[in-house]
């Protein structure tokens, strides 16, 4: 029995020695199945994070930003880092291109401060230095250095980021720095070889994101050049001669490709450079441009490329002391200036000049496409140059002829049928068919409100009988009634495609196909219309439409002519008819009013010089007034009557030789009296020797006595002066001029001095009395002679009226 007990507990012993074992083992493979649980989660994570990165590269081609956001967002978080800084190189310093949960205050800081150098004494300046990855537990730790960037040291970084534990990873390319990746943790742990490798691989992403999108950004560089160029091509080849488009898009493209503010080219023209075309000028800079001449020397990009004949670069144009357009540069705020010589076969023809308003050289590349510009410029001017004298002046010139011929006949036309209407239409419709390679023209115009066909060129009798015989309407049924429902230019190609055309028996009739309609405007509105046809689908040129449109002007300037002439007819009839019966009332009054006024008068100096005869002594005060105003009343009616006749052309002068002496004293003598009334002084100043003068005697002391009675009349206790003298100007004159003190008038009262019933206002009407017609018939009847009157005068000065009339008389 205890054989047996103590063999039981060895077997016992035994299972529970196998049960350790198995537990342990047990334990084992559960740690290493949660080693590799965590292995795999952690890879699984790592290649999220790399698919996502790769997505993001994939849906974003060329933004960078985005790429290294999302590297940096990864990076950070799969290293369980609180956060993260992402720098690229730019020359000897670093520029914070991304951040990832960085806190508010250095956050803050590196946007004031993106651009930082890091000192060598610093872990960010050691890794950089040793193109290392370099991990720091505790950044305070770190030794402080005065030559460190704000917001750079550890101390700053825990300052201002609460910042424990980094890491900074070199990003490399082909051993040359691009930049770096910098993480942080808020506590005192550091990273392990894994999170340090893994940081490695995101480093490597970036420098591959990085180096993918310079290529890119260069293949797009190149692609944009070769459309530019392509573009620039184009434009040459549609505008072979049009050389300002071409230079137009030249700097254009140069300026946008080269990342300028403003381009230019300037062209030799004589011997200096003047403006051809620009880009980014304001107005008033592009005005002031135009009128700069540069001289080849060095006192301007211009002048200095142009003399030396190759690119020149100027980095800042502040410090070049020698330019001369300083205060011109200043105010555009140029700094980096680049200038490329336009040359043909060596020789110097312009030169395309590029500005920066900042300091920023241009690149190799940029350079080398300015001068492909350049070389595509100097292509154009010579295109152009060729062109302007072989081609151009001979095809302008032919086409130019042809309308102006055109134009010609029908302006000789319309100016010898200025009012035969049916003439110039006729001419217009043939002129406008045979230049325009129409077989039919048409003209319809309105009369009366009513639209006919007017006149027709190349149709057969039966197709004009029958237009002649339907009525015109505007409606969009026919391309005459829609060009005037519209007032616009009709061109229908080909009538039976068109489902608008509905005249369908006049097209078959007249065979046609093609139709031009251009309508004939007044004032806007449409008063006819100038139709061609082909009997072709052959559609009408712009040049040609242009032409008939001139065409048309012409026929409505026509039409309208011959309304007017129309009219001017009616009124002149109706004036006429107006004129010859008031000429008629006049003359038949004048004679009804003369007779008892000749009466009255010989009755009353009768019985004022018999008083004694006729028991009028003490009447005899009235009847003098009575005389007087007979006597008055008498020279108004022969002046009216005198107008008439003239105005009806029934003066006649009956010419004499007189001699001037005799007349001027016998004038004087009758005008002696009414300068007593107002006491004034009659002076005579006749040349010796004035001779005779063939001339109506009567007339002419009429034209004196009237000028002496208004002298005498408007001055009160002055002189009246009469004075005479031949005057040889071209031929020989006799000039009388009769001079006043008296009131004188106003440029405005001269002005409407000799109209018929005008005087000089209404205060001197009432004053002086009269009714203006003296005046008016004096220069009527001096005109009738061949001479004429003029007058000059001042207010308070008095006024001279000068008669002029031919020595040889005329009649």
């Amino acid at each position: 029995m205890a054989r047996k007990g103590a063999k039981s507990r060895r077997r016992i012993t035994s299972l529970r020695s196998k049960t350790t074992k198995a537990r342990t083992h047990v334990d084992r493979l559960r740690a290493a199945n949660a080693d590799l649980k965590e292995k795999l989660a952690e890879a699984l994570e790592q290649q999220a994070a790399t698919s996502e990165v790769l997505r993001v590269i994939a849906s974003s081609p060329g933004d960078l930003r985005q790429v290294l956001d999302a590297i940096l967002s990864n990076a950070t978080r799969l290293c369980g880092a609180k956060f993260g800084v992402l720098f690229r190189s730019e020359r000897d310093a670093l520029r914070a291109v991304a951040l990832h949960d960085a806190p508010l205050a250095y956050a803050e800081e590196r946007r004031r401060n993106p651009v930082i150098r890091p000192s060598p004494e610093t872990l960010l300046g050691r890794a950089l230095a040793a193109k290392q990855t370099l991990q720091i537990a505790d950044i305070r730790d770190e030794a402080p250095s005065d030559q460190s960037a704000s917001g750079t040291t550890g101390a700053q970084v825990a300052q201002l980021a609460g910042a424990r534990t980094m890491v900074a990873v070199p990003m490399l390319k082909d051993n040359e720095l691009v930049g770096a990746i910098v993480v942080y943790r808020q506590e005192v742990r550091l990273f392990t070889d894994r999170q340090i490798a893994l940081l490695t691989n995101f480093a490597n992403q970036a420098v591959i994101a990085i180096e993918n999108t310079r290529l890119l950004n260069e293949l797009r560089e190149s692609l944009q050049q070769q459309t530019a160029t392509a573009d620039v091509l184009k434009v040459i080849s549609r505008s072979t001669f049009d050389l300002q488009a071409v230079l137009d898009t030249l700097v254009e493209s140069a300026a946008r490709l080269c990342q300028a503010d403003i381009a230019g080219i300037h062209r030799l023209i004589g011997s200096t450079y003047q403006y051809a075309a620009s880009h980014g000028m304001t107005p008033d800079l592009d005005e002031f441009m135009r009128t700069v001449r540069f001289m080849p020397d060095r006192g301007t990009i211009t002048g200095r490329t142009a003399l030396e004949g190759k690119v020149v670069q100027i980095a800042d144009v502040l410090n070049e002391p020698d330019y001369i357009l300083g205060d011109v540069v200043k105010k555009i705020g140029a700094r980096t200036m680049l200038g490329v010589p336009l040359l043909r076969e060596g020789i110097r023809i312009g030169v395309i000049v590029l500005m920066r308003c900042r300091v920023q050289p241009f690149t190799e590349k940029q350079v080398e496409l300015v001068t492909t510009f350049a070389d595509q410029a100097v292509i154009a001017i010579e295109n152009v140059r060729l062109f302007d004298e072989v081609q151009a002046r001979t095809e302008e010139l032919s086409e130019s002829l042809r309308q102006q011929t055109a134009t010609a006949d029908v302006l000789k036309v319309i100016s010898r049928s200025t009012f035969d209407l049916k003439s110039v239409l006729q001419t217009l419709v043939e002129s406008a068919g045979r230049l325009c390679g129409a077989d039919y023209t048409t003209i319809t115009r309105q009369r009366d409100g009513v639209l006919f066909f007017a006149e027709a060129y190349g149709y057969s009798s039966e197709f004009i009988e029958y237009v002649k015989a339907m009525p015109v309407e505007r409606g969009r049924g026919t391309a005459t009634g829609r060009a005037l429902l519209e007032g616009r230019v009709i061109h229908i190609a080909d009538v039976l495609a068109d489902p608008e055309y509905t005249w369908a028996e006049a097209q078959k009739l007249g065979g046609y196909r093609t139709v031009l309609a251009v309508p004939m405007l007044r004032e806007g509105i449409s008063t006819g219309v100038l139709t061609l046809t082909r009997c072709e689908v052959r559609p009408f040129t712009e040049k040609q439409i242009e032409l008939v449109s001139t065409f048309a002007d012409q026929a409505a300037l026509a039409i309208e002519n011959g309304r007017l002439f129309d009219e001017i007819q009616d009124k002149n009839r109706q004036l006429q008819m107006a004129s010859e019966n008031k000429s008629q009332f006049v003359s038949s009054m004048s004679h009804e009013l003369r007779t008892p006024l000749n009466a009255i008068i010989g009755l009353t100096e009768m019985m004022v010089k018999n008083a004694g005869r006729f028991g009028t002594e003490k009447a005899q005060e009235p009847l003098q007034r009575v005389n007087r105003a007979g006597t008055h009343l008498l020279g108004l009616i022969n002046q009216v009557l005198d107008l008439s006749k003239i105005e009806a052309g029934k003066l006649e002068l009956n010419a004499q030789t007189v001699q001037l002496a005799p007349l001027i004293n016998d004038v004087i003598s009758t005008a002696g009296q009414l300068a007593e009334q107002n006491k004034n002084r009659l002076v005579v100043d006749a040349q010796e020797n004035l001779g005779a003068l063939t001339v109506d005697p009567m007339r002419l002391r009429q034209i004196l006595l009237n000028l002496l009675s208004n002298a005498c009349k408007f001055t009160k206790e002055g002189e009246v002066r009469l004075r005479a003298r031949k005057v040889a100007n071209g031929r020989d004159w006799i000039e009388f001029a009769v001079s006043d003190t008296g009131i004188g008038m106003t440029p405005e009262q001269q002005a409407k001095l000799f109209e018929e019933f005008s005087q000089a206002d209404r205060m001197t009407a009432q004053r002086f009395g009269g009714t203006g017609l003296g005046l008016a018939i004096t220069r009527k009847l001096a005109r009738m002679m061949g001479g004429d009157v003029t007058v000059k005068s001042e207010p308070g000065k008095g006024s001279v009226f000068t008669v002029r009339l031919p020595g040889g008389g005329k009649h």
